[in-house]
């Protein structure tokens, strides 16, 4: 892994990846192609936005690497790239340890709050 801690996955390309997916729209979009290609239309067809609107969020998506263009005659269907959500992923894998050792700290403490509250509601003999 390089220093930055990102191994192959550039800052640039992981900050272009992060923006890209902060947008509901482009979620959805991508959530759309997950099922399998699209056009421009059908992929505008859910949206109250226009077509050239749709377009703007496409490019987003190019240029971030999450979908591709095909071509098929004049539809030019979009499809999803996979690579740069698996590489998101496993960028995020390498903190889940530190998740989940804080999520047992946590837990800990929730049962030992829980014991000292037990006992001290137990009637005194």
């Amino acid at each position: 892994m390089e220093p930055g801690g990102y191994g192959t996955f550039t800052p640039d390309r992981l900050d272009a990846t992060f923006a890209a997916l902060a947008d509901r729209t482009r979620r959805a979009i991508l959530a759309r192609l997950a099922t399998g290609e699209a056009s421009v239309a059908e992929l505008a067809k859910p949206f109250d936005m226009s077509q050239p609107a749709i377009s703007k969020h496409l490019k987003v998506l190019e240029r971030a690497g999450l979908i591709s263009r095909g071509i098929d005659a004049q539809r030019r269907p979009r499809k999803l790239e996979a690579r740069p959500l698996a590489e998101v992923t496993a960028w995020l894998e390498r903190y889940r340890d530190a998740w989940e050792q804080s999520y047992q700290r946590l837990d800990a403490l929730l049962e030992e709050m829980k014991s000292v509250e037990q006992k001290r509601r137990r009637p005194k003999k």
